[in-house]
């Protein structure tokens, strides 16, 4: 499809996250199934019944533009899919794990934050208010998930992360001897630095 006007680019931006969505309707139960933490996986199942409505909020504005939501491959959820799969096959600590794959949802939560700042842009500058308003609502849910995640990874995740390290970081600690501090050279007295 040509890009001779911002209306071309609205539906071309629509049909990448039509896509994405479907690529995370995959994806999310797999994450939810790789997370060790409970609240984590919870977070997962919850953000796909959110998604399975962003799809159908994508399907009603694409019903009104009399256009199919279908032709275009998202590549970069693709990519941030296969880096979140790449996460579930790590060997590690659960709960660095589980770090990671908040850190991968996170990244997948702001390129759809992006994407829906854009097409709701692009609804407002084209009279779509309807469109407009659904877009809102989904872009909301983003940016919650997005806080709902920060806050797990903050008090709990990271927290458990950060501690499964500090256990292995006793024992190197215990085999190393630390290593001398580098001395300033002192000035001359009566001398020039």
């Amino acid at each position: 499809m040509a890009l001779d006007s911002l209306h071309d680019l609205y539906v071309e931006e629509l049909k990448d996250l039509y896509n994405a969505e479907n690529q995370l309707l995959k994806a999310l139960p797999r994450m939810a199934k790789a997370a060790s933490s409970g609240e984590l996986k919870a977070a997962f199942t919850e953000h796909l019944t959110a998604t399975q409505k962003q799809v159908e909020r994508l399907e009603q504005i694409f019903e009104g533009l009399g256009v199919s939501p279908k032709g275009k491959k998202c590549k970069a959820m693709e990519g941030l899919i296969e880096e979140g799969k790449e996460v579930m096959q790590e060997d590690g600590d659960p709960s660095v794990i589980d770090a990671a794959l908040i850190a991968a949802a996170q990244r997948v939560e702001h390129y759809e934050m992006a994407g829906y700042g854009c097409v709701r842009t692009f609804a407002n500058l084209l009279g779509y208010g309807d469109a407009e308003a659904l877009l809102q609502e989904t872009l909301d849910e983003e940016g919650e998930a997005d806080k709902k995640l920060t806050e797990l990874a903050e008090t709990v995740i990271n927290v458990e992360a950060e501690s499964a390290e500090g256990e292995e970081g006793e024992e190197d600690e215990e085999a190393e001897e630390p290593a001398p501090s580098p001395r300033r050279a002192k000035p001359k007295a009566g001398g020039k630095k």
